[in-house]
């Protein structure tokens, strides 16, 4: 049993290619075409996937997609005609994008596309999978038989937050809530709101920690918890119900916080004061329904997935906090993963099949060849010189003690937004000033926003208050205070770290450079962010090459090959005979 399970005309465009039950593929399209969250049809993935001219479709059975047409064209002929005539806003804002139309008549454009774009004609079945339910089927490749599961987000084809019980292979919904009463979609306008883009809820995570408590008391007027474990939107404050962007926030917002910040414009300790506010409350809406899950449940272990599954400091304050005894949350938490989410509950719930696998690493993109490695070079006239596995070894970690800023590119690339050891920028965490170097020289991102530090799963609990993997950096437990002196760069100034333990079976060479690392300095932490610079994470050798040229690394590694900024500009026979 063969299914491709795609996401088209929504943000976080790509595939996932699920075989017998175990992914054979996941690949978000940003990687190839080089928009941010882009929400192209994914040719380049689907290219991947299935071949140069799409010739394995005729081995799917079945795709699926993470939308459910019923319950979405209900939820938008609700939204609309609900809330007349207010709503003629909102939907005049729809008329102006494709977004909306095109997944509301999912299957006919996803059809026509692969006419015109591919030539393709005959498609396999199409079935849909609801949006939250394809958040929670990824409980089928946790480690768990039974857990309780929080789905949160913007919004799906029928609801924003979603709690769900999975046992063995079956997943049942317990409640959910409206589409516009969204912890999700306040979290995303506030961003906007704070000056910032729709997709940078992130940095406005980062910036809380810098904020004082001045509105935390008015925002809890904002989002409030009810008695039943769940909480609700205040829409004295808002407006995106009926006017979406055009009109997210009415006056007493703007009486209360103040004017929005404009794009570049400097922050200040209102800003940041209110990025706390509103943080603050995230975590004690999300601290508030997990609380509730563990009472009613009875489970013991939690899945969290959704877009705020990717907040990673209310993540740790529900493992440290809520009662359970294991928090997992997957690598592609965001809509990254709804195309695997969506084969899942196809395969698994529809079909009823038994599990059979467990997601104990990320590494589900393409892999490229020591060809593919020496082709990029040669074009770029770099020196490559290929290492043994513990020379290179060696030679990295030796590098990063002495305060080298390493590209590090290696086998198949990760699912789900976040670097984790395969296509990821590596650094000495015992350098204070390590942070701001790589932001001067390769990143360029806002100062205030900290960088991840990788560490080994058994001395994890040694560095950070932690008793359990995080293998997927979803978690932000804070750094214990005897080892805060030891790693100075990966602690952010609210006093965590934002985590990711690495196992030796989960990725053998990743796990050796920081062992090797932590063997020629006592400290077995490295700082780790993404490969790119101000674009999507690199996918092939040649994105890596392209960055290391444009950036201030140091370092580049192509898998066994090992380049240095002396080896810039210079053509190796070698390796023009072999590429040729």
């Amino acid at each position: 049993m063969r299914i491709l399970g795609l996401v088209s005309a929504t943000h976080d465009s790509g595939v996932a290619l699920l075989e017998n039950g175990v992914p054979e593929l996941v690949l978000e399209e940003e990687r190839l075409d080089r928009i941010k969250r882009t929400k192209r049809f994914p040719k380049g993935s689907l290219r991947i996937a299935l071949g140069p001219n799409l010739e394995r479709l005729k081995e799917v059975d079945v795709i699926t997609t993470p939308w459910d047409l019923s319950r979405l064209r209900w939820t938008f002929a609700r939204a609309v005609f609900g809330r007349l005539p207010w709503s003629l806003s909102f939907l005049l804002q729809s008329s102006h994008t494709t977004q909306e139309n095109e997944i509301v008549l999912l299957n006919n454009v996803l059809r026509r596309k692969f006419r015109r774009q591919l030539g393709i004609t005959e498609l396999p079945p199409i079935v849909n999978v609801s949006h939250h339910d394809a958040h929670a089927a990824i409980f089928f490749v946790s480690p768990f038989e039974e857990a309780a599961i929080l789905v949160m987000d913007g919004f799906g084809d029928d609801a924003s937050t979603s709690a769900y019980i999975g046992r063995g292979n079956r997943i049942e919904r317990l409640w959910h809530t409206g589409i516009f009463n969204s912890l999700g979609i306040v979290y995303t306008f506030v961003t906007k709101y704070l000056g910032f883009n729709f997709s940078d809820e992130g940095k406005v995570m980062a910036l809380a920690a810098f904020g004082g408590d001045t509105y935390v008391n008015a925002f809890r007027e904002l989002i409030r918890p009810t008695p039943d474990g769940r909480y609700q939107v205040n829409f004295d404050y808002f407006s995106y119900d009926a006017f979406g962007e055009l009109r997210p926030f009415k006056r007493r917002f703007i009486e209360t916080f103040g004017p929005p910040r404009l794009p570049g414009e400097e922050l200040t300790d209102r800003h940041r004061d209110i990025a706390r506010a509103l943080q603050v409350v995230t975590e004690e809406i999300v601290l508030h329904m997990a609380r509730d899950l563990r009472l009613k449940t009875n489970a013991t272990k939690l899945c969290i997935s959704g877009g705020v599954a990717l907040n990673c400091v209310a993540n740790a304050r529900v493992l440290e906090e809520a009662g359970f005894e294991r928090v997992w949350v997957p690598p592609c938490a965001s809509d990254t993963g709804a195309p695997l989410g969506s084969t899942l509950w196809h395969y698994h719930q529809t079909l009823g099949r038994p599990r059979c696998m467990e997601l104990t690493h990320p590494y589900y993109g393409p892999t490229y060849s020591e060809k593919d490695i020496r082709d990029a070079l040669a074009v770029a006239h770099l020196t490559g010189e290929r290492l043994s596995e513990l020379e290179l070894l060696e030679r990295v970690a030796r590098d990063l003690a002495a305060g080298r800023i390493v590209g590090w590119f290696q086998g198949r690339s990760e699912m789900g937004p976040r670097a984790l050891g395969n296509r990821s920028i590596l650094a000495d965490p015992r350098r204070a000033e390590m942070k701001d170097i790589i932001n001067a020289r390769v990143k360029h991102r806002e100062p205030f926003r900290p960088f991840a530090p990788a560490v080994l799963l058994e001395r994890a609990s040694e560095f950070f208050h932690i008793d359990q993997p995080d293998p997927f950096m979803t978690l932000a437990p804070r750094v214990r205070e005897d080892k805060k002196h030891l790693i100075p760069a990966a602690v952010h100034v609210d006093g965590t770290g934002r985590i990711q333990t690495v196992e030796r079976s989960a990725n053998p060479r990743y796990y050796g450079v920081i062992e090797t690392f932590g063997r020629l300095t006592g400290v077995p932490v490295l700082l780790n962010t993404s490969f790119n610079q101000q674009e999507p994470i690199v996918e092939t050798p040649s994105h890596a090459v392209s960055c290391f040229l444009r950036s201030g690394l140091d370092v580049l590694v192509l898998g066994n090959y090992y380049v240095t900024r002396n080896g810039q500009s210079r053509i190796v026979c070698d390796l023009n005979e072999v590429a040729t």
